[in-house]
């Protein structure tokens, strides 16, 4: 089956310019520019954890696999170059194929966009054992003249951002990942910022992440977080508020972003991005999560999420 695979992959794979050599040797080669880093992220996804694939399009799966390891190369404000793939397939295929056509189910997921975001799929691996699905990919990426954002330079009296509206993604956007890699680098390149991540494990989660990577603290004025229809439908289904689905329930894969007040107000003028950018709250020197009441005060905010185990 893996040479099936290889084969299939070896003549649907398109070229990349960086490419060198790819699919079908010991270790695939790149031309790397001197010019900028190399950014590396990996993450893994499985059945029953990430997805249901009993219930899922296998091509849904594939995107998400591809689309999260873009997103943290969009976090970072680098370019995304190429990928390696890692399958370890259920021996009997799952979603109504056996294992190599699942196989190409998943690549039917990633190559779209892998072509939209200029991605060569530069090699993997694949077995198959009597367990679930599990997809690992790692993504490579290359710095911009501006280098890459980090989740430790925010200051306290920078604006606390986001790009679009956050919440109720289990309802289908946790599969239909939309990586923010365009508008992270044209933020980037074209505006002041201090600090960034995506939100994968909930907006209060990862808000917390971020001001202790900074040494600082986040307020979030909780009345101008942006909440997505999903969040609002979700709520009248499970009694939670949108707000409450908003700051906790992750897999939104939007970017939250610091950058000094003046910038942040820009911005938001401007609005420069096919999304909205929202300022949601300011860094500010008590150390932890913060709500910032009307009156100006500070209460103390749960750090609600996802925590991996």
């Amino acid at each position: 089956m893996e040479l099936e695979l290889v084969r299939w992959l070896s003549e649907n794979l398109p070229s990349h310019p960086l490419l060198r050599i790819g699919i079908g040797d010991d270790a695939a080669v790149l031309r790397w520019p001197q010019d900028s880093e190399l950014v590396v992220t990996t993450d893994a996804i499985t059945d029953q954890v990430d997805f249901l694939l009993a219930e899922t399009d296998p091509r849904l799966v594939g995107h998400k696999a591809l689309g999260v390891n873009l997103s943290d190369l969009a976090a970072m404000a680098a370019e995304p170059v190429a990928a390696v793939v890692s399958l370890v397939l259920p021996r009997n295929g799952g979603a109504g194929f056996d294992a190599k056509g699942l196989a190409i189910e998943l690549y039917h997921g990633m190559l779209p966009l892998a072509e939209r975001f200029g991605v060569a799929i530069a090699g993997g691996d694949t077995n198959s054992w009597d367990g679930p699905l599990a997809i690992s990919v790692t993504a490579f990426g290359r710095t911009t003249e501006r280098g890459p954002l980090t989740r430790s330079g925010a200051r306290p009296g920078d604006a606390v951002l986001v790009t679009g509206a956050l919440g109720g993604s289990i309802l289908g956007r946790h599969l239909s990942v939309k990586p923010r890699v365009r508008e992270a680098l044209l933020l980037n390149e074209r505006y002041e910022l201090t600090a960034g991540m995506d939100i994968s494990d909930g907006l209060a989660l990862d808000a917390s992440r971020l001001a202790a990577a900074s040494g600082c603290g986040v307020a979030l004025r909780l009345e101008t977080i942006p909440l997505s229809d999903d969040a609002r439908r979700l709520a009248e289904r499970d009694g939670r508020s949108p707000l409450e689905h908003a700051l906790g329930d992750g897999e939104d894969f939007e970017l939250l972003f610091t950058a000094p007040a003046a910038v942040a107000e820009q911005m938001v003028r401007e609005q420069p991005l096919g999304v909205p950018v929202t300022i949601i709250g300011e860094c500010v020197a008590e150390a932890g999560l913060w709500q910032r009441g009307s009156n100006g005060g500070l209460t103390s905010l749960e750090a609600s999420g996802y925590r991996h185990e």
